[in-house]
């Protein structure tokens, strides 16, 4: 499959042949929705917690008489049912912590690089060249790739002056394409990648064949 590559002026410069495992696979809502929700979960603290009745310091006296005073039946002031007492099936610290196989992490990764192609969501830049920091070349190069929306600019590697040049711009986020996660590409409509961040996904999460395995064992 051929994708088109553009520089940072939005001009069509050449195209490169990307791989079908990994920018052409069927879109698999089941797994893209469980690694959603398995990344959510693991983001949780789990440090939320309330008091029982039984660690609330309150006086243990029964608060009035069983009988005769014509009220409800009232014990202590450790009551849930009392302003101050203790709290019923509230939350307590507990790990949210999910575990999802590697292949279908993997899977779900692929899932989405291959609909932001087939959506036409997907550019690829040959390089991001830049001196400077400047907010106006990130925002001049969004507007010559007809990109109005949220974008996620992925490169090969950590690359300052990118950073630094798109963190003002609300919507717009970099990450290395190592970095890439299910929900920054959910999150994000637009997805920019330079030429050497294609090449770099295509070696994490492309499909192993039996060459590319005895090359990596020896």
């Amino acid at each position: 499959m051929q994708v088109q590559v553009y520089n940072i002026k939005g001009e069509a410069v050449k195209q490169i042949d990307v791989r079908d495992d990994v920018f052409g696979v069927a879109f698999n809502e089941g797994v893209v929705h469980q690694a959603m929700v398995r990344q959510l979960a693991n983001r949780r603290q789990g440090t939320a917690d309330t008091k029982t009745r039984g660690e609330v310091s309150k006086s243990t006296k029964k608060l009035y008489s069983q009988k005769s005073t014509g009220r409800a039946r009232r014990g202590d002031a450790k009551s849930p049912l009392l302003r101050g007492g203790g709290v019923a099936f509230g939350p307590h610290p507990r790990s949210y912590r999910q575990d999802m196989p590697k292949k279908m992490r993997r899977l779900a990764l692929r899932c989405l690089l291959s609909a932001k192609l087939q959506a036409g969501e997907l550019k690829v830049v040959d390089k991001f060249a830049f001196d400077k920091p400047k907010t106006k070349d990130i925002f001049d190069m969004l507007v010559a790739l007809g990109i109005a929306n949220s974008a996620l600019i992925a490169t090969d590697e950590d690359r300052e002056m990118l950073v630094r040049s798109a963190r003002n711009l609300i919507g717009v986020k970099t990450v290395p394409a190592n970095m890439l996660n299910v929900a920054d590409l959910l999150s994000s409509r637009a997805l920019i990648m330079s030429a050497d961040g294609v090449r770099k996904a295509e070696q994490l999460w492309g499909l192993k064949t039996k060459s590319s395995k005895a090359e990596s064992s020896n």
